[in-house]
C-alpha cells in the first residue's frame, strides 16, 4: 500500500513533515495578518521552527477564529488565486468559511483518490455519491477523488431515496458514499420496494460526517452484505480524505504528507501520550488557500503508530465516536450519544433509529431514549416489552450510571436524515 505514494517509514514521513511545516510557517506569517499578530504577540518568529517537534510553539487556532475573521481573514492566497469556496451551515453561529486554489482541489483529489484505494476501489467501479453537493464540501470532496482514481461517479446528491435504490440496482453501482443514518434509511426503503441486497452490486460502503459505533458498522454491513469504511475529514482542515480506513478496520491512516495530527487533553492542552484519548489537532502542511495551524477539531480519538497490517506507514487514528462539545451532561455525569447507541444495538429487538431527549423535571435532568422496535409494538406481548424496557435501562445503569426513560415506538415513526441526522433535543 505504502508503494502507491512512495512513502516506505515514519522517518521519511518525519522528514517530509519538517521541511514542509517550515514552509508553511513561513507562508502564514507573510500572507494571514491573523496568524502574524499570534506570533509576534508570542514573541515567536518562523526561524524559530526547525524540528517537527517545534509544532508545541505554535499557538492553536480554533473555529471561532473563523468565525471572528469572516469571510475571507484567514484566506493566505488572495481571491484571484480561489477557485472554490465551502462554508459549514452557520447553523451553531456564523459560518466558517473555507477556499481553495487550484492546486488545493487537485492534491484535494489525489488525497481522495488515494484513501479510496485503501477501500479496494479501483477504477472498475461506480461509485454512487449520496452526500449532499453544494456547500458542504462531502459531495464534491468524493466525487473529486473518485474522478481522479478514475472510476465512474453517480453524482445523485442526498434525497430521492427510491430513486437511490432504483439507480443502485440499474446502474449496477458497487460502491455507495453517503451517511451511515442516511444508509439505514435507504435500506429500509429498499425492504419497502421489496428489493433484496442480492438483486444489487453493491460490495463497498464510504460513511462519513457523523460519529457511528462499530454496532452500527456490523449492522449497515450485515444488511447490506457489504464492507462498510469509515472515512474523516472537516471543511476547515479540508473535506472527506483526510483520513480513512484501509481493509483492516482497525483505525483510520492520515494523509500524512498533507497533514500533522496531534492529539491533546481539552483541559490542559498539552498533549497526550500515544493511544490514549484526546482532542485531535490538526496543522495542514500544503493548503494554500486557508492554511491552518493547530486547528482543535473538537474530535475526540487516539493515534496509534503501532504497524498496520495493511503496510501503510501512516498514522491510524481511532474511529471518532464523540465531541468535546456533543457530550451531555445528565445528573453530573458525562454520556456520550454514542455510548447509549451501543448499548441499543446490543438489542436485536431495536433498530439502529433513535433520540435522546433531555428535560428538567422538578429541577432534574430526564433523560428520554425514543427507539424504534424491530415490529409495531402491537406485535409484542405486553411482558415481553416490560422486560426489554427492564433490560435496556438496567444495561444503561450499570454502565453509564445514569437512569432514563425508554419510549418504544413503531417502525417509521421518528425522521429520517438525508445528510448528518439529528439524535439529541436537550429542552433543558
Amino acid at each position: 500500500m505504502n508503494n502507491l505514494l512512495g512513502i516506505q517509514t515514519r522517518e521519511e514521513i518525519y522528514d517530509i513533515q519538517t521541511e514542509r511545516l517550515k514552509q508553511l510557517v513561513k507562508y502564514v506569517y507573510k500572507n494571514v495578518p491573523f496568524y502574524k499578530n499570534k506570533f509576534d504577540n508570542i514573541g515567536l518568529l518562523p526561524e524559530d521552527i526547525r524540528t517537527l517537534e517545534d509544532i508545541k510553539l505554535l499557538p492553536f487556532t480554533t473555529k471561532q477564529d473563523l468565525r471572528d475573521n469572516y469571510p475571507y481573514g484567514m484566506f493566505a492566497a488572495p481571491m484571484e488565486k480561489i477557485v472554490r469556496i465551502h462554508a459549514s451551515s452557520g447553523t451553531t453561529g456564523t459560518q466558517t468559511v473555507v477556499g481553495y486554489t487550484k492546486d488545493d482541489i487537485e492534491t484535494w483529489s489525489e488525497l481522495m483518490a488515494n484513501t479510496l484505494r485503501r477501500y479496494g476501489i479501483t477504477n472498475n467501479d461506480i461509485v454512487q455519491i449520496a452526500y449532499g453537493y453544494g456547500m458542504f464540501t462531502g459531495g464534491l470532496g468524493v466525487h473529486y477523488g473518485v474522478e481522479h482514481l478514475g472510476a465512474a461517479v453517480v453524482p445523485i446528491s442526498g434525497g430521492a431515496t427510491e430513486k437511490q435504490v432504483l439507480t443502485m440496482k440499474k446502474f449496477g453501482t458497487t460502491v455507495l458514499a453517503c451517511t451511515p443514518s442516511y444508509a439505514l434509511h435507504i435500506y429500509d426503503t429498499m425492504v419497502k420496494m421489496g428489493i433484496s441486497p442480492d438483486e444489487l452490486n453493491l460490495k463497498i460502503g464510504v460513511f462519513g460526517a457523523e460519529p457511528w459505533s462499530d454496532q452500527m458498522r456490523s449492522n449497515i454491513e450485515d444488511k447490506f452484505r457489504i464492507k462498510a469504511y469509515d472515512i474523516y475529514g472537516l471543511s476547515e482542515v479540508m473535506g472527506p480524505g483526510v483520513a480513512g480506513e484501509c481493509f483492516v478496520q482497525n483505525g483510520l491512516h492520515i494523509n500524512e504528507e498533507h497533514f500533522i495530527p496531534e492529539i491533546i487533553s481539552g483541559d490542559t492542552l498539552a498533549p497526550v501520550e500515544a493511544g490514549q484519548l484526546g482532542e485531535l489537532v490538526f496543522t495542514t502542511l500544503t493548503k494554500q488557500g486557508i492554511p491552518l495551524i493547530r486547528y482543535r477539531t473538537r474530535d475526540i480519538s487516539a493515534l496509534e503508530y503501532d504497524e498496520c497490517e495493511c503496510g501503510c506507514a501512516f498514522v491510524r487514528m481511532r474511529r471518532v465516536g464523540a465531541r468535546n462539545d456533543d457530550m451531555l451532561i445528565i445528573r453530573g455525569v458525562n454520556v456520550y450519544p454514542i455510548q447509549i447507541e451501543r448499548i441499543l444495538l446490543e438489542f436485536n429487538e431495536l433498530t439502529p433509529h433513535y433520540s435522546l431527549t433531555i428535560e428538567k423535571d422538578n429541577n432534574l435532568d430526564k433523560l428520554t431514549i425514543t427507539i424504534e422496535l424491530q415490529r409495531n409494538v402491537n406485535n409484542y406481548k405486553e411482558e415481553e416489552l416490560i422486560k426489554l424496557h427492564k433490560s435496556i435501562r438496567t444495561k444503561i445503569h450499570n454502565i453509564l450510571q445514569i437512569s432514563c426513560n425508554i419510549e418504544f415506538v413503531n417502525p417509521d415513526t421518528l425522521p429520517r436524515s438525508e445528510g448528518k441526522i439529528k439524535r439529541v433535543f436537550d429542552k433543558r
